[in-house]
């Protein structure tokens, strides 16, 4: 099996380079806002606790 060795070369300076400017153009992105959802009322949380209940069936495998 061949080792490809890049310490030193110009393929490795290109590869540094790279991933340098990879690295910082991430680091410049800025985090995606979470748009605010309207809060769920808690009859229709308790719907749905109470279905998924009523599908249950121990033993089964999903």
């Amino acid at each position: 099996m061949a080792v490809l060795q890049l310490s030193g070369t110009k393929e490795m300076d290109r590869f540094d380079h790279a991933f340098t400017a990879l690295g910082q153009r991430i680091n410049s992105l800025s985090l995606p806002e979470r748009a605010a959802s309207a809060p769920v009322p808690l009859a229709s949380l308790i719907d749905r606790v109470n279905a998924a209940k009523r599908l249950y069936r121990p033993g089964v495998r999903r």
